[in-house]
Parts: structure tokens; sequence; C-alpha cells
């Protein structure tokens, strides 16, 4: 029988079809070749010139800025959807407002090496570039005209990526994005009522449950979400109660979220035979007016979004915003636990 289950930070509904119930192997994932050839990548070593002057990197002792010897890079895109220097003022022209293109728009290039993603990288490599991201967002956070910060990775054509050589995404925009507005007003609206952090109260919901759990340290957890809008979508959330990415207080952990990022991904890989996936990092704005939203320091706590492309969004979706998922979270989880070895908790 199907089921409605309600998002308890945005109010948002979704289908649960379990009549649709699917496997793991009733999906289907993209196995077309690479398309981006190693020989013809502007992110491998040796190709720096091929990307704008790199803007920070990691390097090896003696190397020089946008030459070979680093081991992570950040470059301007090439194709940015914003450019710093627009003055930021809203127009208006009757019913319609605009406002200048003005922000930041990165690309992080994970490694050096063109064909090895996260799910195999060790942790170490995983550490340096969850610590440059951190960097980046810190120093983005400090431009007095930007207010957000979004962190996301595209991985495969079907996801959005236009290259294949491992890489992730930085855009800072002049305003607060609607989708995370809903979230931040979630949150808040849950405080009010509960006098407590809504992702607090869902770790220890899904802690106390266990059915939807596929891992877990001392500073991370990571669950299929209760009311998941994609199959096997993962969140992976902070024990400790934080704003930001950038807290210093999370680059302490660092480690412990290499580990539990890198699990996920194996999980995803192992059960779904390597698909395609976007994975966001969502957190508080860099400057939230007073009263705005109702957000507090203790309302809100940021988290990663991790959800494979198995699904095509179709017009019952564009129509209602409801989402239909053909696999439960509870199921989702336990394939994902089965792969990693793990017991229910």
């Amino acid at each position: 029988m199907p089921e409605l289950r309600k998002d308890p930070i945005l109010g948002r509904w979704v289908i649960i079809a379990s009549e649709r119930s699917k496997r793991p192997g009733g999906y289907h994932s993209d196995k077309r070749a690479a398309f981006t050839r190693p020989g013809k990548c502007p992110f491998c070593e040796g190709h720096e010139k091929m990307t704008p002057p790199e803007v920070f990197a990691l390097r090896n002792k003696g190397s020089k800025p946008d030459g070979p010897g680093w081991r992570v890079r950040v470059v301007p895109n090439k194709y940015p959807a914003l450019k710093l220097g627009a003055s930021v003022g809203i127009s208006s022209r009757g019913l319609y407002s605009s406002l200048p293109g003005h922000g930041v728009h990165e690309v992080l290039i994970e490694t050096t090496d063109h064909k090895k993603e996260a799910d195999s990288q060790t942790i170490s490599q995983i550490e340096d570039w969850i610590g440059v991201l951190q960097a980046r967002s810190q120093v983005l956070s400090r431009d007095s005209g930007l207010r957000y910060t979004l962190v996301f990775k595209n991985k495969g054509r079907y996801a959005g990526a236009s290259l294949s050589h491992p890489h992730h995404q930085i855009i800072s925009t002049p305003i607060v994005p609607k989708r995370v507005k809903e979230e931040l007003k979630g949150a808040a609206d849950y405080f009010r009522s509960a006098k407590s952090c809504v992702f607090c109260d869902i770790i220890r919901e899904e802690e106390k449950r266990g059915q939807r759990v596929i891992g877990r340290n001392r500073d991370f957890i990571a669950f299929c979400p209760y009311a998941s809008r994609f199959p096997f979508e993962i969140w992976i959330v902070p024990r400790l109660h934080s704003l930001h990415f950038h807290d210093p207080r999370i680059a302490k952990m660092n480690g412990s979220l290499a580990r539990i990022l890198k699990s996920a991904l194996n999980g995803l890989k192992t059960v779904l035979d390597g698909p395609e996936y976007n994975y966001i990092v969502h957190v508080a704005p860099s400057r939230i007016p007073k009263d705005e939203l109702g957000i507090t320091t203790k309302s809100y706590h940021w988290h990663i979004e991790l959800f494979p492309r198995l699904v095509r969004t179709a017009g019952f979706e564009w129509g209602t915003g409801f989402y239909i998922n053909p696999t439960s979270p509870e199921d989702a989880a336990g394939y994902l636990r089965e792969a990693a070895g793990s017991r229910p908790v």
C-alpha cells in the first residue's frame, strides 16, 4: 500500500510507492564511456593553462602556481553562472524585478587522477579537499556582497557534470536561494514549537529506531531520510550542532567526515553498480538580517544531501511538488548496510 510521508523540516509530502517497489537491480545506471578523455581534459595535471589562473592550491614543495605539482586545485569556472564586480541592487520594471549577476563560481579539482572518484581515493586525499572546500567557503563568507555559498558535486552526465574528472563546484550568490530559505524557515518554525533543533532531533530519532541508519561514527551519522525524495537518498549530518560547514570545530572532524562520506559512496557503488549522483552541502547564510525568517543559531544545522540519479522527474512531480519514490528508505538502508557488512542497530 502506498504511503504519504511528511518531511519534518519543509512540510513537503513524499509518496513512498511500495507497490512499485524496486530492488537495486531494477535501476539502470548510465554506462556510457567517459565523456572527457585525459589527453584533452583541462583538469588533468600538465593542462593547467587550459583553465583560468588558480585561486588556491595544495601543492608539492617547490612547485609553481598554474603548473604541475598540485594535489588539490581551485580555479574560477571558465563559464561562470555568476561573476564578481557587478553592482548589487534590485531594479524593478513594473511587475518584474532583476538583480545583476554578482557572485562567485569556482571549481575544486579533487585529484590529478582523471578516473579516481572519492569512493577509491584515500581518506587523506578526501580530507585534503574537504579542508580546501571549507577554506574557500570561509573566504567567500567574508564578502559583504555575498550571502550564500553552496558547495556541490555533480557526478556523471545525467547529474549535470560537463567534465568527468573528479571535481566539486562552489557558487556564492548575493541572495539566499528559495530552497534554502524554505529549509531555514521550516527549521525555525520547528524550533519555536519544540524549543529544539529539528536536525538534532532527527539524529536522535534515527539512532533510536535504527532502521534507516547506514553508517555512523563519533562525529557524524549517515541515514536514508524518513521522507526520502529519491530512491537511496542519503543524508550525512554532524552530531555537533553547527551552522556552517567551515566551522573550525568541524574542521577537526574532517577525518570522520571523509570516512563516512567514502563509506556512503562505496555503498551506492556496490549496491547500484556505480550510479551517477549529486550531493549538496546545505549551510546557514553568511549573514542573516535581524529577525529574517526567525533564524537563530540554535535552529539550523548544516548537512549533506546525497542522491543517486536513478529516476526522472516527470509531470506529476513538476505539477504538484510531490516526489514519488519507488524504494522505501528502510529498504534502501537495509541494502546499503548489507553491502557495508553492517548489522541493523
